[in-house]
C-alpha cells in the first residue's frame, strides 16, 4: 500500500497511483463539528477522511497595537478588516497615493518578525507518511485591493501603473523574505508551497489578461521560482472563473490548482482536463455549492464518481471539495461519502 506522500507525488508527476490523492481543507467550525460526530481528534478526523496531506504554517507577527473599535483582525500590511470571517477592509489607506515617495514612505512589514521557529518541526512529525505543504498564504492581490480598494486599484492601474507596480513590488519582496526563511527552516522536508490569490469570479477572471500579466504575473512567477529553487512543487489556491489565465499560469511556471470552482464560468472538468491536464495538477473540482452542501451522500457520491472518471486517467489529480474550506453548514455524511467514494476508487499502477 502506497503511502500519503508517494501518492502524491505520483500524482503531481502526471502518473497514477493506487488512488487520486484526498485533499480536505476545512473551516475551524466544520473541523468542530466533524469532530464531535466522529469522536475524534483533530488528527484522527484527517485520518478518518483520508487526507493525503498536512499544512505547515509559520505564526504571523504578533499585533503590536490592539485592534482598533469594530475590527476583527489586521493584515500584515496594516489593513484592519471587520465582518464575518477574513471581513472586508475598514480603510484603504494608498487610495489616493500621487506618487513614488508615498509608496516608500509606507510602513512595510519586517519579514524577520515572522515566526518559523516551530515549522520543521511540524513538518518532521508528518513527513515519513504525508505530502508536506507550507509557506506563507501570499495573497498579494488581496493585499493590493486592501491597500487600494478594487475601484481604486482598477483605476491606478491605468492611471498610476508605476506607483501600482511599485506597491506590487514592496508586497512581493515581503512575501518572497517571508518564504525564504520558512523554507530555510524546513524547506528539505517539505514537498509543495502552497500559496494563495482569489483572480477569478462566478463569471470569470478579476482582470483581463494584459492587466494580468502586467501587474500580478511577474510577482506570482518570482515566487513560483523561489518554490523551484527550494526543490518544491508550487500550488495555487485560486477561486472563481479564472480559465482564461491558467495559459499565462502555466508559462509562469505553476506546478497545481486549487479548489476548481465547477460552478464557475470556464471551470469545467471534461474541457480543463483537455486543455491541461498534462501540465498542471487540478486538485479540488467537487463541487461545494450545489452538491457537498445540498446534496444527499447518494448524489455526493456519484458526483465524485463523475470528476474521478474525467479527472483520474493519467495522474494530475487531486480528489477534494472546490471550496478552499468546507463550511460548517456542511452535512459531515457528504463529506465522509466523497472522502469514502475516492478511498475506494481503484487505478493502475
Amino acid at each position: 500500500m502506497m503511502t500519503s506522500r508517494e501518492r502524491v507525488s505520483m500524482s503531481f508527476a502526471h502518473q497514477e497511483p493506487d488512488r487520486p490523492p484526498i485533499w480536505v481543507g476545512m473551516s475551524a467550525e466544520f473541523q468542530a463539528k466533524a469532530m464531535r460526530e466522529c469522536g475524534v481528534d483533530a488528527e484522527g478526523l484527517r485520518r478518518r477522511l483520508g487526507d493525503d496531506f498536512r499544512v505547515v504554517r509559520a505564526r504571523p507577527p504578533d499585533l503590536e497595537t490592539p485592534l482598533s473599535a469594530g475590527a476583527s483582525l489586521r493584515t500584515v500590511f496594516g489593513i484592519e478588516h471587520t465582518g464575518i470571517g477574513y471581513g472586508q477592509p475598514m480603510t484603504h489607506p494608498l487610495a489616493n497615493a500621487a506618487s513614488l515617495d508615498e509608496i516608500e514612505a509606507y510602513p512595510w512589514p519586517d519579514p524577520a518578525k515572522v515566526d518559523v521557529s516551530q515549522v520543521r518541526a511540524e513538518a518532521l512529525r508528518y513527513r515519513e507518511e504525508y505530502a508536506i505543504l507550507s509557506g506563507d498564504w501570499s495573497p498579494l492581490w488581496h493585499d493590493a485591493i486592501d491597500l487600494f480598494g478594487m475601484e481604486g486599484l482598477y483605476l491606478a492601474m491605468y492611471d498610476a501603473p508605476e506607483i501600482v507596480e511599485a506597491v506590487f513590488r514592496h508586497m512581493t519582496d515581503y512575501y518572497a523574505a517571508t518564504n525564504r526563511r520558512i523554507f530555510d527552516a524546513a524547506g528539505d522536508v517539505t514537498d509543495i508551497m502552497f500559496i494563495g490569490n482569489d483572480l477569478g469570479s462566478q463569471t470569470g477572471p478579476l482582470l483581463g489578461e494584459a492587466l494580468f500579466r502586467r501587474f500580478v504575473l511577474p510577482c506570482l512567477q518570482r515566487l513560483f521560482a523561489l518554490g523551484h529553487d527550494y526543490g518544491l512543487k508550487v500550488q495555487l489556491h485560486c477561486c472563481g472563473g479564472f480559465a482564461p489565465l491558467i495559459p499565462a499560469l502555466i508559462e509562469a511556471g505553476l506546478d497545481a490548482v486549487h479548489a476548481v470552482q465547477t460552478s464557475c464560468r470556464g471551470m469545467d472538468l471534461a474541457t480543463l482536463k483537455k486543455a491541461y491536464g498534462d501540465k498542471l495538477v487540478f486538485n479540488g473540482g467537487i463541487d461545494s455549492h450545489h452538491v457537498l452542501i445540498k446534496g444527499t451522500p447518494d448524489s455526493v457520491r456519484t458526483a465524485t464518481l463523475v470528476a474521478l472518471a474525467i479527472m483520474a486517467p493519467g495522474g494530475g489529480y487531486v480528489a477534494g471539495a472546490s471550496h478552499d474550506s468546507i463550511l460548517e453548514e456542511t452535512p459531515v455524511e457528504n463529506v465522509l461519502a466523497m472522502c469514502d467514494t475516492v478511498r475506494a476508487f481503484k487505478q493502475k499502477i
